[in-house]
């Protein structure tokens, strides 16, 4: 498990990369739509997302910093926002990102390993 001293080792930077059964589902899910919606406050960093996969705000901030996700505020979706991102001004997309398709098709093909 990597350590790159900015976080509480997410993993991102190592050469092994761990995941959370959440985070999987999750990557699984933007395999299938490609862009989910996301918003935040204006006075907050943290993105919120109430897509059923995506509604910890943890979740995406670590696959954020994994580098598996891009979480883009400058690219809306056209209409796809509930009634529920009302309250939050900023609105945006996330999205795979290269490594984030890459780890996918890795897991297609190696499988996974849990540990205990």
């Amino acid at each position: 498990m990597g350590n790159c001293g900015s976080c509480n080792s997410c993993s991102g930077c190592g050469r092994e990369l761990v995941l959370t059964k959440q985070e999987v589902a999750l990557l699984d899910l933007l395999s299938q739509i490609p862009f989910l919606p996301v918003a935040r406050k204006t006075d907050s960093a943290e993105p919120v997302s109430f897509e059923p996969a995506a509604e910890d705000t943890l979740l995406l901030q670590c696959l954020s910093r994994k580098g598996l996700i891009s979480i883009d505020y400058d690219k809306p979706l056209g209409g796809g926002y509930g009634k529920e991102y009302d309250p939050y001004p900023i609105k945006g997309s996330f999205a795979l990102t290269a490594r984030g398709q890459q780890v996918l098709e890795q897991i297609e093909v190696w499988g996974m390993t849990e540990e205990i």
